[in-house]
Order: C-alpha cells, then sequence, then structure tokens
C-alpha cells in the first residue's frame, strides 16, 4: 500500500519544502524500479534457491537432459529436503568456477573434485558421487603403464581447467606430462580416434554415457577402451561460497544428502540409458 502511495506521488502537491519533495520523488523512482525485477549477475539469490553454476558435463550435467543431468538432479532432491529449488547456469568450467566462487548472484559452482586449493576458497559439500578418472586408449594401440613416470612424453587429452588427481597435476604442473587441452571430453575423444592424442583423461561414466549417446562416437565406439589402471577416484561435490550464507546451506546439504541413496539413483540412471539404446540398436535392424 505505502509503495502504490508512493508511486502515485504527485510533484504537485506543494504543502512540503522544495529538499523534502525531491527525496520523496526519489524515492518511489527507486522502489518502483525495483518492485518485482527478477535477480541479476550481482544480486545476491534468494534464501530458497541455490543457483549454481555449472559446466556441459554429461551425464553428471547439462542443460539438455532431463532434469540437467545426474548431480543435478541428486542437488535438486537434496534441496527439496530444505524446502529449496536448484538453479544452474552453464559456463565454461573454468568460467563456472570464477562465476559460482565470486559472483554474489551465485550459491557455489559444481560438480568439482576435492581439491585441498578449492577448500580454501569454498565450502565444500558432502560428497554427491564419485568420479574414477582414467585414461581411454584405442584397441589397436594397446596402453601399458603402471607408473605415471610412463606416461611421461606420451600426448595426453585433458580438459582445460579440470583436476585430475594430485599426483596427475603435480607432473602437470612440473611440465613432465605432455598435455594436449580441449574444452570437452568428447572433443578429446574424437582426437583419440583421429590418432592425434595417444590417450584421453577422462571419468569412466563420462566415458561410458558418452560412447552411449554421441552419434560423432558411434562409428568408433567398439575401438575405445578404459584402462583398468586409474589416475584418481574422486568424490564430487558442490563448492559453496566460503561465508555464513554458504556455510548455512553447506549443513542442510548435507544433512539432506545423508537420507539419500545416491549409488541407486546413479545405477538406475544408466540402466535406463542401456536399455534406449538397446532399443534403438534393435529398432535400426
Amino acid at each position: 500500500m505505502a509503495l502504490s502511495l508512493l508511486c502515485s506521488f504527485n510533484e504537485g502537491s506543494g504543502m512540503l519544502g522544495a529538499r523534502l519533495r525531491k527525496l520523496l520523488l526519489f524515492l518511489p523512482a527507486v522502489l518502483c524500479a525495483s518492485a518485482g525485477v527478477p535477480a541479476r549477475a550481482g544480486d545476491a539469490p534468494p534464501s530458497n534457491v541455490l543457483h549454481l553454476a555449472s559446466l556441459e558435463w554429461l551425464p553428471y550435467t547439462s542443460a539438455s537432459l532431463e532434469g540437467d543431468g545426474l548431480d543435478s538432479t541428486i542437488a535438486a532432491a537434496a534441496a527439496k529436503q530444505f524446502a529449496s529449488t536448484v538453479r544452474v547456469d552453464y559456463f565454461p568450467w573454468k568460467r563456472a568456477m570464477q562465476m559460482g566462487a565470486e559472483d554474489p548472484a551465485f550459491s557455489g559452482y559444481f560438480p568439482a573434485y576435492y581439491t585441498d586449493e578449492r577448500a580454501r576458497t569454498c565450502y565444500f559439500s558432502a560428497p554427491m558421487g564419485r568420479s574414477t578418472v582414467g585414461l581411454a586408449y584405442l584397441r589397436s594401440e594397446p596402453l601399458q603403464w603402471e607408473h605415471l613416470s610412463d606416461l611421461e612424453g606420451l600426448r595426453l587429452g585433458v580438459v582445460a581447467g579440470f583436476s585430475n588427481g594430485k599426483e596427475f597435476d603435480a607432473l602437470a604442473a612440473l611440465g613432465k606430462l605432455k598435455l594436449d587441452a580441449s574444452p570437452a571430453d568428447a572433443i578429446n575423444l574424437r582426437k583419440l580416434l583421429a590418432g592425434r592424442i595417444r590417450a584421453a583423461v577422462i571419468d569412466k561414466l563420462v566415458l561410458r554415457y558418452l560412447l552411449l549417446t554421441d552419434p560423432s562416437l558411434q562409428a568408433g565406439r567398439d575401438q575405445i577402451v578404459f584402462h583398468p589402471n586409474v589416475l584418481a577416484d574422486l568424490t564430487l561435490h558442490i563448492c559453496f561460497h566460503r561465508n555464513a550464507d554458504g556455510l548455512r546451506l553447506q549443513k542442510n546439504f548435507d544433512e539432506a544428502l545423508s537420507h539419500m541413496d545416491i549409488a541407486k539413483i546413479e545405477n538406475g540412471y544408466f540402466q535406463d540409458l542401456e536399455a534406449k539404446d538397446r532399443a534403438g540398436a534393435a529398432g535400426a535392424k
């Protein structure tokens, strides 16, 4: 009611002093302009919305997938338990980390591997799942390795900005690994099939998903193998802002996750995908 009266205030009501009249004229302009305006970049998200920055990393997160992907579905199910909703915006991963960590319009970013460096800048949620990171290579060109030093000199495809385990990252930082960075895993797999890299560093579930669904990989999917020696077995998290609100969200989210069977959700997700793949293959015959 007060806002309506201010918005309809008439400059011609001459009983107020000039300075007070100017002040009252200024206030409704601000209030009327801001009433009902949606949040913009730089505005803090409403307390019941987890506004998260992410990347297109199928099957974990993607605007093209139902529920925005596996981890987005898990995040939404957890948020629902404390009367909140999830909104996800997508960027290249380095940009997603920057926006999610620095822009007050976001609550955080995900799905992030835990690293000591990141833990100094955000509050990590409890694990939302696991990521087994290893090497994809061509069946026709067997890859023999036991120690990371065995990989020195080989051209390895990586996704720019991704952490691939402490040991791998440390060797990479020292310049002892020959890395070929791309913005996405599918690009690295196409490079692998084209012979431009010796192996691609990739998450096992991502590889499984891409070989089931990416048309550009269908012709060569039987040629690509995931090596049994893994680089890292990493947990996936939301990286919440390192402030009071981020700590509150972390506690709420962790409590909700403790009541969820994440492994069951993952298994059901891939069982559905594989059933669709079999049905599609049968229909094509």
